[in-house]
């Protein structure tokens, strides 16, 4: 008979293991010597001691399931209490033991932290069904859009709930996403019916404004084409690959006009300017008729000034008034020569010749007065003219003067 702390082997061969519960039965040995016997059994229970290291590792170490951890517990156990081992079972049971309340513990940490997990996943999708919520509101259409299509990827990324409520605030988020959608569908289709409105309004305007850029009606064109720019305005922009050839093409027409009405003005300038300095010489040459000492002569030759004047076409008009006036004076001046003449050769006239004189005199006072006043306020232009008016009236008073000593006064 053979023995050692664990175990035992008797004369018949059979193997024996000592427990707390006394001793049990592993087996028989016939093939060797009891030594050998003992040493067969203690290298399985070395052999189980190995796995449940091996077990315990994996458990501490490894994400190994709960439920896959149990049956390997409940295997090694099994085998323990089969009692086909020698050493000290009690101390397997006791570490098996332990391996339980450790999975369980395992158990329970994965089983809070799938909890928590669920509990952030769930607050994590509802904030995003409160976000797409509010977004769906948004006219920011391309921002709200893109984040719209951010959340989804982010709701993707998040592990799933349980299916009702998971289900729910899908059903939530994706409502919120289609009314968005809707919404932004309905707006587009809005502004394509309004950019198609002003398609055809700058068509037509278009048309107008070329079939005006070759008129030559150079006042009334040019407010119309400014009529057609507030209406292009009004009408609010078209289709983008039709915007900007509809825009060169009314732009194009309006240069057409202004550019001919720009080389017409400019030739127009140029001819007013140079009758300008024709009529001005002409001036020049009726102003020497001054004062009048032949009026036979001088009408002759006013005559002859004013037909050649006539001939001449029109003048800048800012500069009209002045060489205008400068003609007038000197018609004016034969004028009033003529009738002093008449009065001179008309006995009746001798009469009136004293009050005309008084008259011219008033008149030249009145000019002079008026010519200080002028001058006092600054206004240079209003006292040119009224010294050129002077100098036709000091003109008529010398002529007066002469004429009331040819009647003897």
């Amino acid at each position: 008979m053979s023995s050692d702390p664990w175990g035992r082997v008797d004369e018949t061969g059979t193997v024996y293991v000592r427990t707390a519960d006394g001793e049990q039965v592993v087996g028989s040995w016939q093939a060797g010597s009891p030594e050998e016997a003992l040493a067969y059994f203690e290298r399985k229970y070395e052999g189980l001691v190995v796995e449940i290291g091996l077990l315990e590792k994996r458990v501490k170490t490894t994400d190994l399931s709960a439920k896959d951890a149990q049956a390997a517990i409940d295997h090694l156990r099994e085998q323990v209490e089969a009692h086909h081992a020698v050493g000290d079972l009690e101390a397997l049971r006791t570490r098996l033991a332990e391996l339980v309340k450790t999975v369980e513990s395992r158990r329970e940490e994965r089983r809070a932290q799938r909890a928590k997990q669920s509990d952030e996943a769930r607050q994590a999708k509802e904030d995003l069904v409160v976000e797409a919520e509010q977004l769906a509101q948004s006219d920011q259409w391309r921002a709200a859009g893109e984040r719209l299509r951010a959340l989804v990827d982010t709701w993707k990324g998040l592990p799933r709930l349980d299916r009702k409520s998971d289900d729910e605030l899908w059903h939530r988020f994706s409502h919120a996403r289609s009314a968005f959608s809707k919404r932004r569908k309905a707006h587009f289709a809005q502004l394509d019916a309004q950019r198609e409105d002003a398609r055809k309004a700058k068509e037509k305007l278009v048309a107008e404004a070329e079939s005006l850029s070759g008129s030559t009606d150079w006042g009334p064109t040019a407010a119309r084409y400014r009529e057609l720019m507030a209406e292009w305005k009004a009408a609010g922009r078209a289709q983008r690959e039709h915007e900007d050839d509809l825009w060169n093409r009314f732009r194009g027409a309006q240069d057409v006009f202004f550019a001919a009405r720009g080389s017409a003005f400019a030739e127009r300038d140029a001819e007013q300017t140079e009758n300008l300095k024709l009529k001005e010489e002409l001036a020049a040459e009726a102003e020497k008729l001054l004062p009048i000492t032949d009026l036979k002569a001088a009408r002759s030759a006013f005559r002859s000034i004013n037909e050649r004047w006539e001939a001449i076409g029109h003048v800048p008009r800012d500069a009209r008034p002045k060489v205008e006036g400068r003609m007038h004076t000197v018609d004016r001046a034969i004028q009033e020569a003529e009738e002093a003449e008449w009065r001179r050769t008309n006995p009746e006239a001798r009469a009136r010749a004293a009050g005309l004189t008084g008259q011219l005199q008033a008149a030249v006072d009145k000019l002079e007065a008026g010519i200080e006043q002028a001058r006092a306020q600054g206004n240079t232009s209003k006292a040119e003219k009224l010294q050129r008016e002077l100098e036709g009236r000091q003109a008529l008073l010398d002529q007066a003067l002469k004429g009331l000593q040819e009647f003897g006064g």
